[in-house]
C-alpha cells in the first residue's frame, strides 16, 4: 500500500521591501508605492519647464483606470450593491479591464459595453478576463450626445428586471472615481515632486483623474494650474472624450479647471511617435494627447506632470494604420 504524505507550507508573508505580494491587488499604488515620475528630456526641449509623466500603465492591470475600478468595486461591496448581482460597465477598454479583474477575484462576472471602435487588442483582453463583451454602436444614443452608445446600453442592461441582475458601476456619474484620484493620484504627485509642481495635465475622459487630482492639488497650492487636454470631434483617441459629442460627466467639477487645450489625432500620433522613439516610453495615444498639451506650456523653470494612463501594447493594430509602410524594407 502506498501512503502519500502531505504538508502543509505556511506561506511568506507581504513584504513590499523584497516585493512579494500575496494578492495582485497589494500592487495597487498608494503614497508610500507610488507609481513613477519620470522626467521628459527631448519631446519638450525648447521649452523652459521640467516636465514628468507619471506612468500610471505600470499599475498591476496595466491602466491609470486600476485606481477608479478598485474604489469602484469597493464603493459597490460596501453599499451591499454587489449582494445576488453582478457587474454591469460602459468603458472604453481601460476601466473594464481592471474591474473585470476584480470582478474575477471577488467570484463575480462583469458585462461590459464598449464602443465598437475600440482596439482589438483590449476586447481580446476583455474576454480573457472572462467579460462579456457588447461592441456598441454610436447611433444607440440621442442625436445630441452621438458618442454615448455605450453609456445608453449598459443603463439599459442594469435597468433589466428591475435593476436585480446588475449593479451599474457607473464612472461617468460616481463620486467613488474622483475619491480614488483624490486619496492615490494627487497626494502622489504632491508627495513626488516636493509640493513644488505648478501645472498638472490630464485628458478628458470620465473627469475622475482631473477633478480629484485638481482638487487634491489647488487644496495644497491654489496657485497650481490645471489643464485639461480634450480632442477634437470624431477622434480616434481612445479613453478621451469630446464634450461637442459626449455628454460632460456629473463628476466632472469645472471649478479646478484653469484651461482647455484642443488637440487634433495628428497632433497626438505624432507626440506618442517621438515619445516612443526620442523617451523610450511605449505609451498610448491619449498620452500623446496629454504630451502636445504639455507642449503649449512655456514658462520658465516651472514643474509641469502630465497623466499617462497606459501604453502602446493595448494599440498596435492603431500603431500598424498610422505607421502605413514605413520601416519596411525597401526591395
Amino acid at each position: 500500500m502506498t501512503t502519500t504524505v502531505t504538508s502543509e507550507v505556511e506561506p511568506l508573508e507581504t513584504d513590499r521591501s523584497v516585493r512579494r505580494y500575496e494578492d495582485i491587488r497589494q500592487l495597487l499604488p498608494d503614497v508610500d508605492n507610488p507609481t513613477p515620475l519620470v522626467q521628459l528630456n527631448q519631446v519638450v526641449a525648447g521649452n523652459q519647464i521640467t516636465a514628468y509623466l507619471k506612468l500610471e500603465w505600470l499599475n498591476p492591470f496595466g491602466s491609470l483606470k486600476d485606481r477608479a475600478a478598485t474604489y469602484l468595486m469597493a464603493g459597490m461591496q460596501e453599499r451591499g450593491d454587489l449582494e445576488g448581482r453582478d457587474i454591469v460597465e460602459a468603458s472604453s477598454g481601460n476601466t473594464a479591464i481592471a474591474l473585470a479583474a476584480l470582478a474575477a477575484l471577488a467570484g463575480k462576472s462583469l458585462t461590459v459595453t464598449i464602443p465598437s471602435e475600440v482596439p482589438a487588442e483590449k476586447r481580446t483582453m476583455l474576454r480573457m478576463l472572462g467579460a462579456e463583451v457588447w461592441e456598441t454602436p454610436d447611433d444607440l444614443c440621442p442625436v445630441d450626445h452621438p458618442k454615448d452608445g455605450a453609456i445608453a446600453l449598459a443603463r439599459s442592461i442594469a435597468a433589466q428586471d428591475g435593476g436585480s441582475r446588475f449593479a451599474l458601476a457607473n464612472q461617468y456619474e460616481n463620486e467613488d472615481n474622483v475619491r480614488a484620484h483624490y486619496e492615490t493620484t494627487g497626494p502622489e504627485i504632491w508627495r513626488q515632486t516636493e509640493g513644488r509642481i505648478s501645472y498638472f495635465v490630464a485628458g478628458f475622459g470620465t473627469t475622475g483623474t482631473i477633478t480629484g487630482v485638481g482638487r487634491y492639488l489647488k487644496e495644497r497650492n491654489p496657485a497650481i494650474r490645471v489643464i485639461a487636454v480634450e480632442p477634437q470631434p470624431g477622434h480616434r483617441l481612445p479613453g478621451l472624450k469630446s464634450f461637442q459629442e459626449a455628454k460632460q460627466p456629473g463628476i466632472l467639477d469645472w471649478d479646478v479647471i484653469d484651461d482647455v487645450l484642443r488637440v487634433d489625432d495628428e497632433d497626438a500620433y505624432e507626440a506618442t511617435k517621438q515619445l516612443h522613439r526620442r523617451e523610450g516610453l511605449i505609451v498610448g495615444p491619449s498620452t500623446g494627447a496629454v504630451v502636445h498639451g504639455i507642449r503649449q506650456i512655456d514658462d520658465h523653470g516651472k514643474i509641469v506632470v502630465g497623466i499617462s494612463p497606459d501604453s502602446g501594447t493595448k494599440y498596435t493594430s492603431y500603431f500598424e494604420h498610422i505607421l502605413g509602410d514605413e520601416g519596411q524594407p525597401q526591395i
